[in-house]
């Protein structure tokens, strides 16, 4: 995108006159400019200046110039402006709509602090900065601001993200916040998003990316997590300055940065996902941008400037004229503007997605549009503005796009409809079909508003040409599917949707109720038909008749006008219908009814009073009835009882009327006494449902509120008796009675015995029942109630009566049923026969007659045949055993596999009688297999070879005559037959005759005959194909004799034999058909040539124009001298490509020189202007006269390449000096010493070189030293002698580097040596020092050095080093030789400098040699370090003692490290014990580790193991020292450590108190109180140990518990979880529940049983009990904390105990002791004199303090 100049809306002034802001409205149709003197400018969208008003100050007082505007922004609807001022302020002015309007304020916001910027993005409240760094919003329809969230740095920008629904917020610090009011559901986070560089006062937020500049001259693209990704530096240019402002096009692909004189545009490249910069906008003069503003429709730019300019500028991509109607600017690569050029409207089109818009097209009239992106499709409607945007993947450019519906496009590709609404951004509707035209789809959307109806959207289309698909666009539902018997030409939906009209190519007219999925013909002939705009009157010409249905409801009532001509059109404009029909050359209207019309309009807008005015006005027709029954429907429906009683009386329905009458009369009555209209009485309701004829709901209505008479009066006026009756009984009615008498009085008064006989059978009267039955004529009923009953089937004369009257009636069956019944069996058979119940005279023949079934069973097998019943007959036929006549029913029935099925039981001889038949059928209906088999059977073969033959299979034919007929006479049946079939034409059918028979050559030979070469040749294929080739290559001949030379060739090809077929072209004469064939077949190169000889064939121009006309002369020349054609080449170049002649010569020459002919070769060489070749030529056969003959008369150059011939074959001949002369005679001396060079006569060839060539010799003489190097390489004789002599030779000689270089190539490889080697490298270094450069000496003496050092010889080396002052190198070779002595002196007494060098190589020594106590002296902590690497850890430690306590506690915490990963925590706590634990927190983790082994270690439950917890005991409380002296308030890791000393303290008494008797019962409250303390010693260890010591002391329920305890927690470790242990035991106890679980068990399999054994052998010990002791406090008694109170008791110092009275106090608060626990500890102390209990006491004393009444002594 680039920015194009279009006006000054503002002209600049001389100085500073900053303008503050520009903000664009939302309607694209206002520009609001801010000027330094706080007026704003109002211009419209041509940057025409239409108004302008002062803003004001917060406050009067403090004046005009007491603040600055920081923002401006529209609201979305363009009629208000917001303004941010520094005053701490926010106006909000309604502007109004047109220019002029008076500006007032409508909204004021007053802040804490200044207003920095502000922004108002769509459909969201205004948004604004402040000095003291909130972001707040502002609600102008609250009138309330508040905060979206708060920094501690000024806002210096805000910016809106395309969609409007998220900002970003820029600081002072740089720092850049994101807020969503929506996030879209891009999951981006919110909060601080990135810190940029400085403060991004240029701040953008676009689709892709966020990019932000500032005073720093750079701008960095940041993505959507807040990482840069792209960085434009600009800091390096002088003449570039800080950004100032920015601003981000509105579809977000383009932003503009502002600086000084500048506007830099870049735009995003979504291929690359980069932003590209194109050629930045610099405007002279125009001073720093400080304020941008982008159109919101993306056409233009408008910039302000610090001088008080404000610019216009155009900043679209592209700009098109369409049809020279539209205008279309490419404003952004996702935005595109369309301006109707004609009214001057336009349209925006933005892709939503973001994505490129491609190309815009407008269509349908000029009033819709398609454009295209990659991945969608954008439609829009140029008149309503709607615009749609939809996922669409593009099927390269083959849809088609209907526009005949104004709500839908329609888009249809590859069989698949697609249905867009336009304003919708989603696809309404997708279906499948195959027919896409206006008249084959319909579509309505919401065209008329129905009652309670919201969504109505519906599509009728074609599934196929006889089916219409009904499809409800809102729910997806398929409403309904038409098949029709024809094929559809023409449908439209209503528009309501819920009827549809279609014609089908009968013309006929249907009608399709949706809702009721009922179909009607309405019309015949029918040559249009439409429906007329809003209504649901449909207009139709049925011939010459004007067809209108006012009552599309009734379609059988169509009103008919006569017509002359053919309907044309339909308008409905100004309340006024009109048909037009086109009568010839005139056009005539026929207006419709608009009463009637408007009669639907009313129906379907739900105003019957309305629809009765209009039908009142109307004269009584089938149309008007229809509608007055339509009305009546609706407005029962509706409850609007007084218009359906107008509209039965209408109808002259007097009894609807009239009833509905009397129903408003009762509903106003109940009115009156209820309130409301009534309706809900339930007389009302009942009336109601007996009008709709819903007797049963009626009923239910009285009966709810207890009516029951009215509901039997309802029944018998009905004439329902028989419901009223119900009634009557169900609700025990007193009148049942009467109710019943009335009833059958009035059934015999109306006639209807029937229905008195049901009453009688019913009130079980059967006589009187029957009575009436035969009075009503209904004798089978009597009967059928008189076998029901036993009583009366003993009544014979009854029976009789009855009998005689159903006989009389020709009902037999049921006489016979009767006469059976009273077992009068030959009565009953003889009815049965009469009546033809042959399975009734059956049944009872089988029980009465048996002799008579199989007869019986015949004749009803006749009687079905004689019904024409066959099949059902058969089976009868087999029963009474007449086969003939069961199979000829099969056969007739057509059932024949029965027939078959009857014939195999038969024998052969009666069977093959029916075979043919059935074989006949078999092979009528193509199953030639099965009547093949019936044939033979019927021994009809040659009917089944006739049948094969014609069906044309001839195979099966050819096998069944084979397999009955003799090969002869199958051979000649079969090759007369293919005769007579070729005579007649049929070859194929022939050809398979022969081919049957085994006789294809006759069949290749008939199609020889007939020229039917292609058959032939595919039978010759099949049978013969060694023979293929031969066939086309004869056919081919013969064709060509013929003189049909294009089958020949097809035939040659075939062959594969194309060469024959150019041949055969070439022999008549036809070079071009030749040519074609050559090219097809042979490529290029046979093309070539072809052309070649055709060219050849005809000479001269022609061959010339030929060969250019295929592109081939410079070829065909070539090809002409590459086969020795040279006179047909010459002519051909001569004619047409003269510049190929000296080509030819010298070919022409090359030829005569292979022949020999060398003085014709001399004079073509010559002719080609190349006189060299033929000198060459003359050389190479030695001819050195001709040679020089040739070479001075043409070619001089060449005269001495003769003499260099000449001179080469003297050297060859060994000539030496003949060929000197011949070279110098050439002036090539350098050839002579390359000659003598290669003959090895050095001598001459330095002769030669310093006498002609004396700027060579130095080179030369360097390959002579490089041949005499190889040769001593090579260990030839003499070869390091002859070096070293060289070496002697040029320094005698005064080339002293050469002599160098001589010494320098004796090395190892020439000789081993070493001697040899030394003195020939001193020598060289001596040489060079002497008479060579410094610093050639220098790089001499650095090569020699290193040769020295790999000899051994470092002395020497360093000594040569030394004498060129290399002093570094000296000392690097006293080092590689491990004199560190002179090292040392020489950087002592030389170079100072280099002593800290020879230490730092003299430390690595050692350190790589393991040379620890010699590193000492030198590096204490290396050498410290090599001892821990080897192990040796005492001397390391001892070594560390000797210097400060941080090194020694360094490597003592390595040491133990190390101890403690080998498994041996009790030397590492010696080594603490020994040394002190300091309070470093890098060794934290160590102590925590060696106090957790220790506590882990076995065997320390005894007296023996009192040093080892005494040490970690003190080792701890030296520790907590350390910290405490550190720290001086509380300290985590100080309580952890003071938790582990206590542990410890515990463990070291119980120790101690295990050796004395007397203090049993300490040792064991000790183990309990560890208990406490199972979160951090091992669980199933310390429960063992306290469970153990009280069994040993006689406290059995303790042991119990712990040691039950323990067991659960072994059976914990095995499954690995705590879930399953149970706690109930030590509720209320301090003792923890949660605990880790070891690793492993602590006691071993033999211990573990051991205890698993005592417990549950005390387990069933009455005396013991699962319980624990209490004390006072009614709480187990080692609880420190009583669960009732919540008081935590201090431990005992000595047992871990609660002390709860009579306690001894030490002089630190908060530790105690019991006072009988500290007597027995002193007494036993005093006792005993045990060491351990005095260290005991000792601890305590320093731990505790010393008590306030001591009463001991440590001695």
């Amino acid at each position: 995108m680039q920015l194009k100049h279009i006006k000054t809306l503002l002209t600049p002034q001389d100085g500073a006159a900053k303008i503050c802001v520009i903000a664009w409205s939302h309607s694209n149709q206002k520009l609001a400019v801010c000027t330094s003197d706080r007026v704003v400018l109002l211009y419209d969208e041509d940057g025409e200046k239409r108004d302008k008003f002062s803003l004001k100050p917060a406050d009067p007082k403090f004046g005009k110039k007491s603040y600055t505007v920081k923002g401006l922004a529209f609201s979305p609807d363009s009629s208000k402006l917001a303004v941010g001022q520094t005053d701490n302020i926010i106006y909000v002015y309604k502007i109004g709509e047109a220019w002029g309007d008076k500006k007032v304020i409508c909204n004021k916001f007053v802040q804490q602090s200044a207003v920095t910027c502000l922004i108002w993005p769509p459909e969201q409240p205004i948004v604004f900065g402040l000095a003291d760094g909130k972001v707040r919003s502002a609600n102008t329809r609250t009138n309330k601001s508040s905060t979206v969230y708060g920094t501690d740095s000024y806002v210096v920008s805000l910016a809106a993200n395309p969609s409007g629904k998220g900002f970003l917020s820029g600081h002072a610090d740089g720092s850049i916040v994101r807020f969503f009011f929506d996030d879209e559901g891009s999951g981006d986070r919110q909060g601080k998003l990135c810190t940029h560089p400085c403060p991004p006062y240029a701040l953008v937020y676009s689709q892709n990316a966020i990019v932000a500049a500032g005073c720093d001259k750079r701008i960095i693209a940041y993505g959507r997590d807040g990482r840069s990704f792209q960085h434009f530096d600009y800091s390096r240019e002088d003449d570039e300055h800080e950004f100032t402002t920015a601003i981000c096009a509105p579809g977000g692909q383009s932003v503009v940065f502002g600086s000084f004189d500048r506007l830099r545009v870049f735009n995003w490249s979504p291929r690359r996902q980069m932003w590209d910069e194109p050629q930045l906008k610099e405007i002279p003069n125009l001073y720093t941008i400080t304020a941008l503003s982008w159109k919101k429709d993306g056409s233009k730019v408008t910039a302000g400037t610090l001088c008080g300019g404000v610019e216009l500028f155009d900043c679209c991509l592209k700009r098109t004229l369409y049809k020279n109607k539209f205008e279309i600017t490419h404003v952004g690569l996702s935005q595109v503007i369309v301006k109707n050029l004609s009214n001057g409207s336009r349209v925006v089109l933005k892709s939503h997605y973001g994505y490129e818009i491609d190309e815009v097209r407008i269509m349908g009239k000029d009033r819709y549009m398609i454009a295209h992106t990659s991945d969608t499709i954008l439609v829009g409607d140029l008149q309503s503005n709607k615009l749609s945007e939809i996922p669409w993947q593009s099927s390269g450019g083959n849809e088609k796009y209907y526009f005949d519906n104004e709500s839908v496009c329609m888009i249809f590709n590859a069989g698949e409809l697609a249905l867009i609404e336009y304003g919708a951004n989603e696809v309404l509707g997708v279906v499948r079909t195959e027919f896409m035209n206006p008249h084959l789809i319909s579509v309505r959307l919401n065209e008329r508003k129905q009652r309670n109806v919201g969504e109505n959207k519906k599509l009728a289309y074609l599934v196929d040409l006889k089916t219409i698909a009904v499809f409800d666009l809102v729910t997806g539902i398929n409403l309904g599917q038409i098949n029709h018997d024809s094929k559809i030409d023409w449908l439209e939906l209503n528009e309501t949707g819920h009827k549809l009209l279609f014609r089908d190519k009968k013309l006929k007219l249907h009608l399709y109720d949706v809702e009721s999925q009922q179909k009607n013909s309405i019309l015949n002939y029918c040559s249009y038909v439409q429906w007329v705009p809003g209504s649901d009157v449909v207009v139709a010409q049925n011939r010459g008749s004007l067809c209108v249905w006012y009552n599309i409801d009734s379609p059988e009532r169509v009103t008919m006008f006569p017509i002359k001509g053919d309907i044309v059109d339909l308008e409905r404009v100004d309340g006024k219908t009109e048909v037009i029909v086109s009568e010839g050359v005139a056009t005539i209207s026929y207006a419709l009814d608009e009463g009637l019309i408007e009669f639907g309009t009313a129906i379907d807008d739900g105003d019957y009073a309305r629809a009765v005015s209009f039908l009142e006005t109307l004269e009584m027709s089938s149309e008007t009835e229809a509608m007055w029954k339509t009305l009546s429907h609706l407005a029962l429906e509706e409850r609007q009882l007084h218009i359906a009683e107008r509209c039965y009386s209408a109808l002259g329905d007097i009894a609807k009327a009239r009833f509905l009458r009397e129903t408003l009369r009762f509903a106003e009555e109940a009115a009156k006494q209820m309130g409301g209209d009534g309706y809900n009485h339930y007389r009302v309701r009942a009336r109601l449902a007996i009008m709709e004829k819903k007797f049963k709901e009626a009923e239910s209505i009285y009966l709810e509120q207890n009516h029951v008479d009215e509901a039997m009066e309802m029944y018998q006026e009905m004439h329902m008796w028989d419901e009223a009756i119900e009634v009557a009984e169900a609700k025990s009615h007193p009148e049942l009675d009467t109710l019943r008498r009335n009833y059958y009085q009035w059934l015999m008064e109306t006639g209807q015995e029937e229905t008195a006989g049901e009453v009688k059978e019913r009130e079980e009267d059967y006589l009187s029942a029957i009575n009436l039955y035969m009075k009503a004529g209904l004798p089978a009923r009597a009967a059928r109630l008189a076998t029901s009953r036993e009583e009366l089937m003993s009544n014979s004369d009854l029976i009789s009566r009855i009998a005689s009257s159903l006989i009389k009636g020709e009902l037999y069956e049921y006489a016979g049923d009767m006469y059976e019944k009273i077992k009068d069996y030959d009565r009953a058979m003889e009815c049965f026969k009469k009546g033809k119940a042959y399975r009734r005279a059956v049944e009872l023949a089988r029980y009465a007659f048996p002799t008579e079934v199989v007869k019986l069973e015949e004749e009803w097998g006749d009687y079905l045949v004689s019904q024409k019943q066959l099949d059902a007959a058969i089976n009868h036929f087999i029963e009474a055993g007449a086969t003939m006549k069961s199979v000829e029913a099969a056969i007739n029935s057509r059932q024949w596999s029965k027939a078959v099925q009857i014939l195999e039981l038969q024998d052969s001889a009666m069977s093959s009688r029916y075979y043919k038949k059935i074989a006949d059928h078999y092979a009528s209906v193509g199953e030639y297999e099965t009547a093949e088999r019936f044939y033979v059977e019927a021994g009809c073969t040659r009917e089944a070879v006739d049948m094969y033959n014609q069906a044309g299979k001839w195979e099966q034919a050819h096998k069944l005559a084979s397999t009955y007929m003799k090969a002869d006479d199958v051979s000649s049946l079969y090759i007369s037959q293919a005769r007579q079939l070729e005579e007649e034409g049929k070859f194929r059918e022939a050809e398979k005759l022969y081919v049957a028979v085994e006789e294809p050559d006759l069949a290749i030979t008939m199609y020889k005959k007939q020229r039917h070469y292609n058959d032939m040749i595919r039978l010759v294929k099949l049978y013969h194909k060694d023979l293929l080739g031969d066939t086309h290559q004869l056919l081919a001949t013969e064709l060509e004799t013929e003189g049909n030379l294009r089958q020949a060739e097809q035939h040659f090809i075939e062959a594969g034999d194309w060469k024959a077929a150019v041949n055969m072209y070439r022999a008549h004469d036809s070079w071009d058909e030749a040519y074609r064939v050559a090219k097809n077949h042979g490529g290029q190169i046979a093309a070539k040539q072809v052309a070649y000889m055709w060219a050849k064939s005809l000479g001269g121009d022609s061959a010339v124009k030929l060969l250019h006309k295929y592109g081939f002369l410079e070829s065909a020349i070539d090809y002409a001298t590459e086969n020795c054609a040279f006179d047909f080449a010459f002519d051909l170049a001569r004619i047409a490509m003269k510049d190929k002649l000296p080509d030819i010569h010298l070919k022409y020459a090359m030829y005569l020189e292979d022949e020999g002919k060398f003085s014709e070769a001399e004079a073509e060489f010559v002719k080609a202007g190349r006189p060299k070749e033929a000198v060459l030529m003359y050389v190479h056969n030695q001819d050195w006269d001709s040679a020089q003959r040739v070479a001075e008369a043409h070619d001089p150059d060449s005269v001495a390449d003769v003499l260099v011939g000449q001179a080469r074959f003297a050297f060859e001949e060994k000539e030496f000096a003949k060929a000197e002369s011949y070279l110098l005679r050439a002036q090539r001396p350098e050839l002579a010493v390359k000659f003598y060079k290669e003959t090895e006569m050095w001598s001459d060839a330095l002769r030669v070189c310093k006498e002609y060539i004396p700027h060579k010799l130095q080179q030369l003489q360097d390959e002579y030293d490089h041949e005499m190097t190889d040769k001593t390489k090579r260990y030839e004789p003499g070869g390091v002698e002859s070096m070293i002599g060289q070496a002697r030779e040029w320094e005698s000689s005064g080339e002293y580097a050469r002599a160098v270089e001589c010494y320098l190539k004796v090395t190892d490889a020439l000789t081993a040596d070493r001697n040899i080697l030394e003195k020939c490298w001193i020598k060289a270094g001596d040489i060079s020092m002497k008479f060579l450069g410094q610093k050639k000496a220098q790089q001499v003496i650095e090569t020699i050095g290193p040769r020295l050092a790999e000899i051994g010889k470092q002395n020497t080396a360093a000594e040569l080093y030394l004498g060129m002052d290399m002093v570094k190198d000296a000392i690097d070779m006293f080092i590689a030789c491990g004199d560190w002595n002179k090292a040392k002196k020489i950087a002592k007494e030389i170079e100072p400098r280099f002593e800290p060098y020879v230490d730092d190589k003299y430390k690595e020594f050692c350190k790589n040699q393991g040379r620890a106590e010699e590193l000492v002296n030198v590096d204490v902590i290396g050498a410290l370090d090599m001892y821990a690497e080897k192990g040796e850890w005492e001397k390391c430690i001892q070594t560390a003692e000797q210097h400060s306590p941080q090194v020694l506690h360094k490597y003592i915490a390595l040491y133990a490290t190390h101890l403690i990963k080998t498994e041996k925590p009790a030397k590492a706590l010696e080594l603490y014990a020994k040394y002190g634990a300091p309070a470093n927190p890098q060794n934290y983790n160590i102590y925590k580790r060696l106090f957790s082994d220790v506590i882990s270690m076995k065997n320390l439950n005894r007296t023996e193991a009192y040093r080892t917890w005494a040490d970690l005991r003190d080792l701890l409380f030296d520790l907590c020292e350390n910290i405490s002296n550190l720290h001086d308030q509380g300290n985590a890791q100080l309580d952890e450590f003071e938790t582990f000393m206590l542990i410890a303290h515990y463990y070291a008494i119980r120790s101690a108190a295990q050796a004395q008797k007397s203090l049993d019962t300490i040792a064991a409250r000790l183990c309990i109180s560890l208990l406490r303390h199972t979160d951090i010693i091992p669980a199933d260890k310390a429960f063992y140990e306290a469970g153990v010591v009280c069994r040993a002391i006689g406290w059995e329920n303790m042991a119990f518990v712990f040691l039950n305890r323990y067991l659960d927690i072994t059976e914990a470790i095995e499954e690995g979880s705590l879930n399953m242990l149970d706690h109930s035991d030590f509720e209320n106890t301090d003792i923890p529940f949660e605990i880790p679980l070891p690793e492993k068990p602590y006691l071993s399999s033999m211990q573990h049983e051991e205890i698993k054994e005592w417990v549950l052998a005390v387990s069933m010990d009455q005396k013991v009990e699962q319980i624990l002791p209490k004390d006072e406090r009614n709480t187990y008694e080692a609880s420190l904390t009583a669960p009732d109170t919540g008081i935590k008791s201090l431990p005992c110092v000595v047992t871990g105990y609660p002390v709860l009275r009579n306690k001894f106090d030490f002089n630190k608060p908060g530790k105690v002791a019991n006072k009988d626990d500290w007597n027995k500890l002193l007494m036993a102390t005093k006792v005993s004199h045990s060491p351990e209990l005095q260290d005991v006491l000792k601890f305590i004393s320093n731990w505790c303090g010393a008590p306030s009444n001591p009463t001991y002594s440590f001695h």
